[in-house]
């Protein structure tokens, strides 16, 4: 429970910090932003309630809590001090604020600092019986191999989510829908390996929440061009840098694994998180099963950058080309560049996912390329560079057929009648289209030049495409127009309303520069509304002081009024007068 005199203190300490400590501070509390405080006291009061103290001593890394441990009800040392102080758990001069140390004694995961052992004692020597084998270690060829299976499966996971956005469950995780998605996709081989990779992913910025969904980033797209190296050394930066503080070095590496259990001592969910933790980097192979760095993240470890030189001689070499074959397939004889890849499966469909990857070109790939914006010509100009046996003529025919027939249907956005309009050169086509159940949705009505419908052109655009029409996008002009479909999660706004604005700025405003008078005022005003019984001490007018026992009934004009116990009358007394006020 909050007491009197750690309030006082700690409200003229909080009213002497800036709005981002303030901010930060309230956020780690977990302190609503929408909070009717009056003034930096309600402030100081609440903060020292049970349940936001309860999340301040669970976000404690293990030095602090050890040092607030140790210093019981009394004073903390240095240098735990000064970051105790800024966490608001113990005052300027670095005593324990008396409900901190209340919640310390009390909190069941408190550790406790181990026996001392006696001078004369022996240690006892381990039993070999008994003993749990380390690990073993895997080989640097085996953790090379892991880092490349990582790598290309959370790009085909970005992939996929770039076409339709993964699902979130209630809780924040993927759903049993989405992980069977992926399994059914071939993208991985258990839900394992789906949830780390895609809270691995999350954690590093490469997707973002939104709504429901888990929409990839501008990060994560950029990310997808890279080539597989640089996207394993991009995230592993992104990982490292993720680990919660107490799970990081003083220069910026990481801790022992075997440690991170422990890091957090007040947090009784904290253990199953930091195996979590040490799941993503094993994952990523940025340590062994034994909790060991891998070679090539040893700079990372120490605060520094990864030798990906060492990581690249171990990964396969990278392909520059396909083998293009008669039946309409594409292969691989190694792993494809990223960026050669990507534009790969705009069209074609990838059949077999292995460092020899297998494509197949349908009408309906090669339709989905030309909607997102490539030509007859720019298809046949990449093919024919791809390829290691020229560009075969069946695929040069599909590819002209389909472009010939691709754009039968026109959309164009109308603004001056605020409709998107429908066009084709075949009459036969818009009749079926205007007929089409699976199209009622667009509302489409009669127009001079083919349809209306008051959807926009994208919403069009992409309805008659999965409805597998052969359509085309144009602007109002008439050249065709790309059009992509995947979503980006939005980026952070660079300038935005801190969510303690308000909040903080009402505290200020109410404010006194003279913190004494303010806590007197405060301390009047709740012995009032108690009806409290109360000793005030008021000094007289030749400079003695007097102390009265007053049952406290009235405030104003500058006057307490109250009646007097000990002479059974009503006084009156000035405020400006009264040195102190202390309950009986």
């Amino acid at each position: 429970m909050p007491y009197p005199a750690d309030s006082r203190a700690l409200a003229t300490w909080l009213a002497a910090q800036d709005d981002a400590a303030l901010s930060a501070l309230l956020s780690q509390r977990g302190i609503s932003p929408s909070a009717s405080w009056a003034d930096f006291f309600d402030a100081a009061e609440a903060i020292q309630d049970a349940a936001p103290l309860a999340r301040a001593l669970a976000a404690l890394p293990r030095p602090l809590a050890e040092a607030l441990i140790a210093a019981g009800d009394g004073t903390v040392a240095e240098p735990a001090r000064s970051e105790l102080i800024a966490r608001a758990l113990v005052a300027p001069d670095g005593e324990v604020y008396r409900a901190v140390a209340e919640a310390v004694a009390a909190h069941p995961s408190a550790p406790q600092p181990a026996p001392a052992s006696p001078a004369t004692a022996s240690p006892t020597p381990a039993s070999p019986t008994t003993a749990s084998p380390a690990p073993a270690s895997e080989s640097d060829a085996a953790a090379a191999e892991r880092a490349f299976t990582a790598a290309a499966t959370l790009a085909d996971i970005l992939q996929l989510a770039l076409g339709a956005p993964l699902v979130r469950i209630g809780s924040g995780a993927l759903g049993a829908t989405e992980r069977r998605r992926l399994l059914e996709a071939g993208i991985v081989d258990d839900a394992a390996t789906a949830d780390e990779l895609v809270a691995l992913s999350a954690v590093t910025g490469l997707t973002a929440p939104t709504d429901k969904e888990w929409l990839v980033t501008s990060a994560g797209l950029e990310w997808l061009r890279a080539g597989t190296v640089d996207r394993w050394g991009d995230v592993a930066r992104r990982l490292r840098d993720a680990l919660p503080s107490a799970l990081r070095t003083a220069d910026g590496g990481w801790t022992d694994p075997a440690e991170w259990p422990a890091a957090y001592p007040f947090d009784p969910s904290w253990p199953p998180r930091a195996e979590r933790w040490r799941a993503l980097m094993h994952r990523w192979a940025l340590i062994g099963a034994d909790g060991t760095s891998a070679p090539w993240a040893k700079g990372l470890a120490a605060g520094d950058e990864t030798d990906l030189d060492e990581l690249r001689a171990l990964l396969p070499s990278e392909v520059d080309r396909v083998f293009l074959q008669n039946d309409l397939t594409a292969i691989a004889p190694g792993p494809l560049a990223p960026h050669l890849d990507m534009r790969l499966r705009t069209m074609a469909i990838r059949e077999s996912r292995a460092q020899a990857s297998s494509y197949r070109f349908t009408p309906d790939s090669i339709g989905a390329a030309i909607t997102g914006g490539e030509t007859a010509e720019s298809l046949r100009e990449f093919l024919t560079d791809l390829s290691l046996t020229g560009l075969p003529q069946p695929l040069a025919y599909e590819i002209e057929r389909t472009a010939a027939r691709h754009g039968l249907i026109r959309v164009v956005d109308d603004p001056a009648s605020g409709s998107t309009l429908v066009s084709s050169e075949d009459p036969r086509v818009l009749d079926t289209l205007a007929v089409d159940q699976a199209l009622r949705p667009l509302g489409f009505v009669r127009h001079p030049q083919g349809l209306a419908s008051r959807s926009s052109a994208d919403t069009v655009f992409w309805m008659l495409a999965d409805a597998r029409y052969p359509v085309g996008m144009q602007d109002a002009s008439g050249h065709t127009r790309t059009v992509m479909r995947h979503r980006l999660a939005a980026d952070p706004a660079e300038a935005t309303v801190r969510a303690y604005d308000g909040l903080l700025a009402r505290l200020r405003a109410a404010h006194d520069a003279d913190a004494d008078a303010a806590w007197l005022g405060r301390e009047l005003e709740q012995a009032v509304r108690a009806k409290s019984l109360i000793v005030v001490t008021v000094r007289l007018p030749d400079g003695s002081t007097r102390d009265f026992t007053l049952e406290a009934s009235g405030l104003g004009g500058g006057r307490l009024r109250g009646r007097d116990r000990a002479a059974d009358v009503e006084r009156t007394l000035p405020v400006a007068s009264i040195e102190s006020v202390h309950p009986v």
